[in-house]
Parts: structure tokens; C-alpha cells; sequence
């Protein structure tokens, strides 16, 4: 049972033990609806601690820890992270997962159920996190893709828009977006080619096994409602070797959101993505790097990374 503590956050386990649900209001989600704003919103609280309890939380996992509810304290305690250190990075470490996919498919639900096609029926030309962020995310992206105009290199841009965030002037002999508004994909220059495609509905990416060495998806993790179809099939269209890099932070469009990632904070989010990559299979174990470029001074940054296994 002690195995367990190193898979789930503090965050969590405290919100567990305290056996407490807090939900918002319906004001409090009137007041984020994605309806009414162009760019995303910050999530409530900073993103930086539990607000309620997973709402269909897998019933064994919960279960289980029910049962070490009277030990919490100790177990919480057992769960600290080195200081010094960012907790997202800290939080991969070492994990031994639950047998199966601790979620439920209620875990994936939405404020807003009606079609995304309709939600993105109109273009967004909008960036979703600031300008510091950015810069961080595009540096460490100059630090691990493949060198410009390599032959042969190919790279996904899962949920693109009109902007990837790609290091100026980076070239591909292909590079393909995959999103949901075609005015948005033809705005991105960085794009040789692009689909328009709702994950949400079908989850099959139209490629052939082994087509890409990297695979992008920016700051919208938090939207995929299979996010383990996806991520296999993420896993079947890499090339051995090939890198899968999903990139999160605290803003969203709240009501488009899945219920458990607007319940928990940014190292329960890092956990959460790491989890979609150990249960899709094929992959390496799942890294997490915390790339904020200003803690507390402006938008966080964080990465969730895993490499198709080569064999």
C-alpha cells in the first residue's frame, strides 16, 4: 500500500485524507466561461493547489486511500519534495503506478458539453500564454528538436493553431498541424501542411505507423476528453525513438477544460499527463520539467515528456 504514495501528489493525498469536497459555484463558473473571453483564463486559486476532489475519481484508487486515511499524516510526510527543487519535476520520480488507469470517465467531463466545432468555429488569432512564457517554451524547444531543414526529420503539431512557438526560422522538410479552426492553420507559417480534426470525437490521427520524429501539443492537454486513445495513437505515429512533448500552464479556457484538471493544481497536472503516457503504452517513463521563466511574476511553464520505445 506504501507504494502508492509516490504516485499520487501531496496535493491530493491531503485533499483525500480530509475526505472534503469543494465545488464552485455556478457564479464562480459563469465568471470563467470560455464563451466570453478570447484568450484563456488563469485557473482560480493559481493553479497551484487542490480545489476538490477528483469527481469520479477511479473507485478502487480511491478506495484505497480511504483505507490509509487514519496514516495521512505520516504518508503526506513520507510525500515531501526536496527543497530547492520544483515539485513538478519532482513529481515522476520513482512512480510506481496503480494497476490500472486510476480515472473514470466522468473525470473527463466538461462544463460546457456542446460541440467544439462550435467553440472554435471562430478564429482565435491570440496567444494563450504571455510573452515570458513563451520565450521558455520556444528555448527549450531549440534545445531538443532536431536541427533545422534535417532531412528526413518530420513533426506533429497536435491541437495547432496559428502559432506553434517554433525557434525563428525553424524548417522541416514536414510539418504538420492538426487543430480545429483551418483559418487559424493557415495563418502558421511554420506549417508545411495541416488537418482540421476534433480529437475529442475522433481520436485516430490519419497517418501511417512510424511517420514522425517529433510530436508537439501546446497548452491544451487539458482539453482531451480520450486523452488515452490519443496518446496511443500518438505512440503508433512516432518513430521509435521519437519524442512526444506536451506543454501545459495554468491558463485554459475554463469551461472547455476536463473536470480533473480544473480540480487540481500544476503538480497534479504533471502527474495527470504522466499518466496518460505510462497507460497509452510503448513509451518510456515520463519526465517533467518546470520551465517557468519568472515564478510568481508571470505565466508558469511546465513540460511533460516521454520517448516512443525503440523496441
Amino acid at each position: 500500500m506504501a507504494s502508492l504514495l509516490v504516485a499520487a501528489s501531496p496535493f491530493l493525498l491531503n485533499t483525500l485524507s480530509e475526505r472534503r469536497t469543494r465545488k464552485f459555484s455556478c457564479s464562480v463558473l459563469s465568471s470563467y466561461s470560455s464563451r466570453s473571453f478570447g484568450k484563456p483564463r488563469v485557473l482560480p486559486g493559481g493553479g497551484g493547489a487542490t480545489r476538490r476532489v477528483f469527481v469520479g475519481f477511479g473507485a478502487l484508487f480511491l478506495d484505497q486511500f480511504a483505507k490509509m486515511a487514519s496514516g495521512s499524516r505520516s504518508l503526506v510526510a513520507s510525500a515531501r519534495f526536496n527543497q530547492g527543487i520544483s515539485p513538478v519535476e519532482q513529481i515522476l520520480k520513482n512512480v510506481e503506478w496503480p494497476e490500472e488507469f486510476p480515472f473514470k470517465e466522468e473525470d473527463f467531463s466538461r462544463f460546457d458539453e456542446s460541440p467544439d466545432s462550435l467553440f472554435y468555429s471562430e478564429p482565435r488569432f491570440v496567444t494563450h500564454i504571455d510573452d515570458s512564457a513563451i520565450r521558455a517554451l520556444t528555448d527549450y524547444y531549440s534545445k531538443v528538436f532536431p536541427p533545422s531543414n534535417k532531412p528526413g526529420i518530420a513533426i506533429l503539431d497536435l491541437c495547432s493553431s496559428w502559432v506553434s512557438h517554433f525557434p525563428a526560422g525553424y524548417k522541416q522538410e514536414r510539418i504538420v498541424g492538426m487543430g480545429m479552426n483551418e483559418d487559424e492553420l493557415k495563418k502558421n507559417s511554420v506549417l508545411t501542411e495541416y488537418v482540421v480534426q476534433d480529437l475529442n470525437v475522433n481520436p485516430k490521427l490519419p497517418f501511417e505507423d512510424n511517420s514522425f520524429d517529433v510530436i508537439t501539443n501546446v497548452v491544451s492537454v487539458d482539453y482531451l476528453t480520450k486523452p488515452i486513445e490519443v496518446f496511443k495513437e500518438m505512440q503508433r505515429v512516432l518513430k521509435p525513438s521519437g519524442l512526444a512533448i506536451m506543454s501545459f500552464s495554468n491558463r485554459l479556457f475554463f469551461t472547455k477544460a476536463i473536470s480533473i484538471w480544473t480540480s487540481t493544481g500544476d503538480v497534479d497536472h504533471a502527474w495527470i499527463v504522466g499518466s496518460y503516457f505510462h497507460y497509452a503504452g510503448g513509451f518510456e517513463p515520463p519526465v517533467a520539467v518546470d520551465i517557468s521563466p519568472n515564478p510568481g511574476r508571470s505565466d508558469p511553464m511546465y513540460i511533460v515528456y516521454s520517448r516512443k520505445m525503440s523496441a
